[in-house]
C-alpha cells in the first residue's frame, strides 16, 4: 500500500505495447498536433491582422483557437514523448500541472462555446440590439469570464483531487492526468470529496449545456421565420460550425465520464479521451473555416500578400 506522500510519479496509459505501434502512435499524434497547430495558428493570425474581422464572433473564435492550442498542448506532446522514449512515466508535479491546464483550457473552452452561443443568438434573434449588448468591453468581459471560469475550476479540482491520500498504486487509466483516473486509486475513505468534484463539474456542465441548448431553440425558431432562403442559409452556415463543436465536446466528455461502469473498457475509455480532448481541438480550425467564406477569402487575400511581399523583397536582394 501507497500514499500521495511516498508517490513520486505516475504511469499512464500506453497506447501500444510493441514498438513498431508505439511509433506509429508517436507518427500520429505528430501529425494531428502539426494540422492542429497550423490551423489555430492561420485563424489567430487572419483574425489578428485583419481589422474587417474585429468583430464580437471572430474575437470568440480568436479565443477558442487560443484555448484549442493551449488544450492540445497540454495532452499530446507529452504523449508523443513517452512512445518515443517507450515509457509511461510521468513526474508528481507534471500530473498536477498537466491536470490543471487541461481542466483550464477545456473548461474555459466550454465556457467560451456557451458566449459564442449567446453571440449568435443576439446576432439573430436581435440584429438591432447586437452594438449595444456586445460592445467591445461587453466581448472582452465575457471572454474574461469563460478564461478565469477555467483557471478557478481547474483550481479547485487540482487542489482537491491532489491532495487526497493515494493508496491503489500510481497507474492512471488514461494517456494523460485529469481527475477521473486519479480518484480511482484514491483512498475510499474520500467518497464525499469525490461526489463533491462530480456535482461542481455536472452542475457546471449542466448549466452551460443548458443555456446553449436553449439559446439554439431561439435561433432557430427565429431562422425559420426568414422569408428569404439565403437568408436562412446565411444564419445556418454561422450556427451550423458551432453547433458541431458543442456536440462533439459534450456527447463524447458526458459519456466518457458518466457512462455505467459495465460498459466501460480501456480502449473504449482511450478512443472517448482522445475524442474530446484530441479531435476538437484539431478539427475546430476546418469546421469554422469551411462553411465561413469570409474568413476564407481573408486568409488567401493574406496568403496572396505574403506572398507578393516576400517575391518583391526577393527581386530587390537580386537587383541590388
Amino acid at each position: 500500500m501507497s500514499n500521495s506522500s511516498s508517490i513520486t510519479q505516475f504511469l499512464l496509459l500506453a497506447f501500444a505495447e510493441t514498438r513498431e505501434l508505439q511509433l506509429l502512435h508517436f507518427w500520429l499524434f505528430l501529425g494531428i498536433y502539426l494540422a492542429a497547430l497550423m490551423g489555430n495558428g492561420l485563424i489567430i493570425t487572419t483574425i489578428a491582422c485583419d481589422h474587417h474581422l474585429h468583430t464580437p464572433m471572430y474575437f470568440f473564435l480568436l479565443n477558442l483557437s487560443l484555448l484549442d492550442f493551449g488544450c492540445i498542448s497540454t495532452t499530446v506532446p507529452k504523449s508523443m514523448a513517452n512512445s518515443l522514449w517507450d515509457t509511461r512515466a510521468i513526474s508528481y508535479s507534471g500530473c498536477a500541472a498537466q491536470n490543471f491546464l487541461f481542466l483550464s483550457f477545456i473548461v474555459g473552452e466550454y465556457c467560451l462555446l456557451t458566449i459564442m452561443s449567446y453571440d449568435r443568438y443576439v446576432a439573430i434573434c436581435k440584429p438591432l440590439h447586437y452594438g449595444t449588448l456586445l460592445g467591445s468591453r461587453a466581448c472582452v468581459h465575457m471572454a474574461a469570464a469563460a478564461w478565469a471560469s477555467g483557471f478557478l475550476t481547474a483550481l479547485l479540482h487540482t487542489a482537491s483531487t491532489f491532495s487526497l491520500p493515494l493508496c491503489q498504486g500510481n497507474a492512471l487509466d488514461q494517456f494523460f492526468c485529469e481527475p477521473p483516473p486519479i480518484l480511482k486509486i484514491s483512498c475510499s475513505h474520500s467518497y464525499l470529496r469525490k461526489v463533491g468534484l462530480l456535482v461542481v463539474s455536472v452542475c457546471l456542465a449542466f448549466g452551460c449545456f443548458v443555456f446553449i441548448v436553449v439559446s439554439y431553440v431561439e435561433i432557430f425558431r427565429a431562422v425559420l421565420k426568414i422569408p428569404s432562403e439565403q437568408g436562412r442559409h446565411k444564419a445556418f452556415s454561422t450556427c451550423l460550425p458551432h453547433l458541431a463543436v458543442v456536440s462533439l465536446v459534450t456527447s463524447t466528455a458526458m459519456f466518457a465520464h458518466l457512462k455505467p461502469p459495465s460498459i466501460s473498457s480501456p480502449s473504449l475509455d482511450l478512443v472517448l479521451a482522445i475524442s474530446y480532448s484530441v479531435v476538437p481541438p484539431a478539427v475546430n480550425p476546418l469546421i469554422y473555416s469551411m462553411r465561413n467564406q469570409e474568413l476564407k477569402a481573408t486568409f488567401w487575400k493574406l496568403t496572396q500578400y505574403t506572398l507578393y511581399s516576400y517575391q518583391k523583397r526577393g527581386r530587390c536582394v537580386l537587383y541590388g
